[in-house]
């Protein structure tokens, strides 16, 4: 059954990801079921649904890392997708770090920059000098000596936007990435990309439990549970018809979801 709210993405312009009837299963169980969108270049596109709905697995086909059974996913009109995945940056929902592995936030971030990647020769006021240059404002220039283990989460997503920020990409893709973030260090994470977004031009696809932070900042929504259940600006999909067509239960756009799930009572 068709989503009443469904309006499709015009395809105008250069397109940034193409994904075409792509069919997933892990063993018996099927996870994706003819997945098809198309998102054109300079978007803020927000990809819903609930736990389990095949949304990190979308990621992981545009990425490369997870083979589809059929179908297509094809980044900047590129057959070749190792090219392609040279011009994409992305941020998964946490990154876990040893205790014992002791690497600064500097010398984390040095290793992206090929000017910096001899940082241990390298005069750190001149490793400061070219990060500061290529991350103003990102809020990491404080961090550059803390460790990377001891970073809380918060302050580890920003490490790991700006780390895919130095490689300069057109495309950003972020799977949740306030995973394990406090919900006023989430609002400003969200802040952070809707602004990254506007200033360097990117495509930016982002996967989301926070419903009202996709209202108010994406351009588009795709929500997905196993198949693309609705499309359309955040009006059109955020309603709870739509929402209840999606999830399969009633949800509020205006309620923060915590990654089980559950309805968190904070209204934004």
């Amino acid at each position: 059954m068709d989503c009443p709210h469904c309006k499709h993405h015009p395809r105008e312009g250069a397109m940034a990801v193409e994904v075409k009837d792509l069919w997933l299963s892990f063993g018996e169980v099927p996870i994706l079921r003819g997945v098809s969108l198309h998102i054109p270049a300079g978007q803020l596109v927000a990809l819903i649904g609930p736990n389990g709905s095949g949304k990190t697995t979308l990621l992981r086909c545009l990425l490369g890392l997870q083979k589809p059974d059929r179908g297509t996913a094809r980044l900047f009109g590129e057959a070749d997708q190792a090219r392609a995945l040279r011009r994409v940056g992305y941020v998964p929902q946490r990154l876990a770090m040893d205790r014992s592995f002791t690497i600064s936030v500097r010398e984390f971030l040095a290793l992206r920059v090929p000017e910096t990647r001899g940082w241990f020769w390298q005069r750190r006021a001149r490793t400061d000098e070219i990060l500061a240059r290529q991350l103003p404002d990102i809020g990491v220039l404080p961090l550059l000596d803390r460790p990377m283990s001891g970073l809380s989460g918060g302050q580890m997503q920003r490490v790991l936007i700006a780390y895919s920020l130095l490689g300069k990409p057109e495309l950003l893709l972020l799977d949740e990435p306030t995973a394990g973030v406090d919900l006023p260090g989430e609002q400003t994470f969200y802040e952070l990309i809707a602004r990254v977004h506007k200033e360097r031009r990117l495509t930016v696809v982002l996967v989301s439990h926070d419903l009202s932070m996709v209202y108010k900042h994406a351009s588009w929504v795709y929500a997905l549970n196993g198949v693309i259940c609705c499309e359309g600006t955040p009006e059109h999909v955020m309603n709870a018809e739509s929402l209840r067509h999606a999830y399969g239960i009633h949800v509020s756009p205006y309620q923060h979801h915590h990654h089980e799930g559950h309805p968190h009572g904070h209204v934004h």
